[in-house]
């Protein structure tokens, strides 16, 4: 299994091979492209020399605001986002010994629980929490009971909702008008999800 979000090779193994990644790809991913989110580890790792909890945890702040104003920037607020990856590795290393799998794999958890373990991580509300379970769910391997039910209506199979719905340029075209559907709606007073 590959992910094939940002439409970089390089990108999408780092994210397929390393789960922190992927979980700061899905930080970094809002007020900007899915593509751009989901490629900042890979921009991260470049200038850090790795993307590993404990170090961007013990990184110097200002050091890491530069790494994510470096041209092309990591992301559109680098302050504020670098600070928030920050708090997640901090979050990472203390609640689960640096390894952001155990989120997800420590103890064999449902659904109902990882959701509750995304939902406590610096930076992941409910929908996010909700997205990233079904990205696991739908293309990372995981199969904790209840999971379909838990990441609702993102985990629901055949939809093209989220990130956790992109597996090919095709698909991200759907998940894109579907976005554009939901803004619609909100604009217009109606409702979707």
């Amino acid at each position: 299994m590959t992910l094939r979000i940002t439409g970089d090779d390089a990108a999408d193994t780092l994210l397929t091979d390393d789960p922190l990644a992927l979980l700061v790809g899905m930080l970094l991913d809002q007020q900007v492209p899915m593509e751009t989110a989901f490629a900042g580890p890979l921009k991260i790792q470049q200038r850090v020399g790795g993307v590993d909890a404990a170090t961007l945890a013990s990184y110097d702040p200002e050091a890491l605001v530069e790494v994510f104003k470096t041209t092309p920037a990591v992301h559109r607020y680098p302050g504020s986002m670098a600070s928030r990856v920050q708090s997640l590795c901090e979050a990472i290393v203390s609640e689960w010994g640096g390894d952001a799998a155990a989120i997800w794999t420590q103890q064999s958890p449902s659904g109902a629980e990882v959701l509750k373990r995304l939902k406590a991580l610096p930076g992941f509300g409910e929908q996010k929490a909700k997205i990233f379970l079904a990205l696991l769910g739908k293309q990372y391997g995981y199969t904790g009971d209840g999971w379909r039910e838990a990441s609702a209506p993102y985990g629901e199979e055949g939809s093209y909702r989220s990130v956790a719905d992109i597996v090919s340029p095709e698909s991200l075209t759907k998940v894109r008008a579907h976005k554009q559907a939901m803004k619609a709606a909100a604009k217009s007073g109606g409702s979707g999800v």
